[in-house]
């Protein structure tokens, strides 16, 4: 199988650029993570919990969920300690991390960074939120369409940088037509499932697909919108 991919970042109507990726679709290794500013220093947690990530996974031929479960531990471990520095105390981030093999693949989030799974053009999969309005819409208090404007969605139960660390793991088969997304929230908030399963089965390139994702994005961020980004994967058969 080919794997090919494209990835984007922008900081949105921010000042600065908190969120941070990495992408080798010949190793078959994908990463983002969203930093907190509300906390201070978001990009230095974000970048950290991305090389962490990105690092330990390359170094791991045969990863599996357990695996990349305490990868995601080294890097809560990696943050904490970076938390000594002055004014970097309270420094968070989320994160998704996808690992594919030859048949196989394996990821791991946590926060409200999300990774969609696609297999022959449906959807197979979205990560669960670790948010306080994600778990108002299992409780029922809303619908799923809430989850996109709802005021709590910004409270986070479970990141990085913080004890205990809790991510969750998933692994699934791999087959030619599978597609995957990564992404941080400030882009997932303004771009719908369907219009994300809609775009892909238009698209013919990891590239085409997010770009039509982002046209739809900024027709309807407001001017101080935060940092939004993305990593596309394409699964197709070799030749």
């Amino acid at each position: 199988m080919r794997v090919s991919a494209y990835a984007y970042t922008n900081r949105g109507g921010r000042p600065h650029n908190e969120d941070s990726l990495r992408a080798s679709a010949e190793q078959g290794i994908f990463v983002l993570a969203d930093g907190l500013g509300g906390h201070g220093h978001g990009e230095v947690a974000s970048a950290l919990a991305v090389d962490t990530l990105f690092t330990g996974m390359a170094r791991t031929e045969d990863l599996d969920e357990d695996g990349l479960l305490r990868l995601f531990q080294d890097a809560n471990d990696a943050i904490l300690r970076q938390q000594a520095q002055p004014g970097q105390e309270e420094m968070r981030t989320t994160a998704v991390a996808l690992k594919l093999t030859d048949g196989a693949a394996v990821w791991a989030h946590i926060g409200d960074s999300r990774l969609y799974r696609f297999s022959k053009g449906e959807l197979a999969g979205v990560t669960a939120d670790h948010s306080v309005t994600y778990r108002k819409f299992l409780g029922g208090e809303i619908s799923y369409m809430d989850v996109y404007h709802d005021d709590d969605r910004s409270r986070l139960l479970r990141v990085l940088g913080r004890e205990p660390c809790k991510p969750e793991a998933g692994h699934g088969e791999l087959e030619p037509g599978d597609a995957f997304l990564l992404c941080s929230d400030g882009f997932w908030e303004y771009v719908y499932t369907e219009e994300i399963q809609a775009d892909l089965c238009r698209a013919q390139t990891p590239e085409e697909w997010a770009e039509s994702m982002l046209l739809r994005h900024i027709r309807r961020t407001p001017p101080d919108h935060d940092n939004f980004s993305l990593i596309t994967v394409f699964v197709e058969e070799c030749g």
